[in-house]
């Protein structure tokens, strides 16, 4: 377990950056323009596209793992007014795995996203704008506030890229 530590709080912050980069490349597939698409045609396209989702679909998955391995951490962020702290703990944990997965097998692909975006954006309402409003953030969570905003904005951009694919698609349908 003291080895899982060090290289799952790396997966995280990776997790973090990749999350930014996928929807990075998904707004530049959407503004690639002709030239664009014939030179770099290999990141442009449903290929671009599918590049990004996979990023998305891995960023995610340690973030589940960690729901489980920093159990005792992810406890107490939990409300208190929403009861069952170590369930909530390991809804969420299981959400982030199984959006990654979906992600990554295009097997309800475009659902996973959503609820994805939609888990992201409950966590920044639900823990993080509380405590922002009531003013006891350290520095550290401060940053941890941008971050989830950001991260919500990031996992909507790669949700609307499956705009138009069925909701409980598999891949190559």
């Amino acid at each position: 377990m003291f080895l899982l530590h060090p290289t799952l709080l790396a997966a995280w912050e990776f997790g973090k950056v990749a999350m930014m980069v996928a929807a990075a490349w998904v707004l530049y597939v959407w503004s690639a323009g002709d030239r664009d698409g014939q030179r770099f045609r290999f990141v442009t396209g449903e290929h671009g596209l599918r590049i990004a989702r996979v990023l998305c679909g891995l960023a995610v998955i340690p973030w589940g793992l960690a729901h489980f391995v920093y159990l005792k951490e992810t406890v107490v962020l939990v409300p208190g007014w929403l009861g069952s702290p170590v369930f909530w703990a390991y809804l969420t944990g299981a959400a982030f795995i199984a959006a990654g997965v979906a992600m990554l097998s295009g097997v309800w692909a475009r659902l996973g996203a959503t609820l994805l975006t939609v888990q992201l954006a409950l966590l920044t309402l639900l823990v993080w704008v509380p405590r922002a409003v009531a003013g006891n953030l350290s520095a550290f969570q401060w940053g941890e506030v941008v971050s989830s905003v950001a991260l919500t904005a990031a996992a909507w951009v790669v949700a609307d890229s499956y705009r138009g694919k069925p909701w409980l698609g598999l891949p190559g349908r």
